[in-house]
């Protein structure tokens, strides 16, 4: 069994529907990747201060640990 489908729209109106949908899939994904990267750095920092607090201050846990291997 076939279909049978008709173009039942102008092919310039459809080039420029497509040639939207394109570019606005382009300026989504250079949103993306900024916010993406702006991202990375923000949990950079943040690991950063985790990895400060941690040194300054260890966890219980941590320090009964090390007294326990002595």
């Amino acid at each position: 069994m076939t279909v049978e489908v008709t173009e039942t729209m102008d092919q310039d109106k459809l080039l420029g529907q497509f040639r939207e949908r394109y570019q606005a899939l382009v300026n989504q994904n250079k949103e993306l990747s900024q916010q993406i990267k702006n991202n990375e750095a923000q949990a950079l920092k943040l690991l950063g201060a985790i990895e400060t607090l941690e040194y300054l201050n260890p966890p219980e846990e941590a320090e009964e640990e090390e007294e326990s291997a002595e």
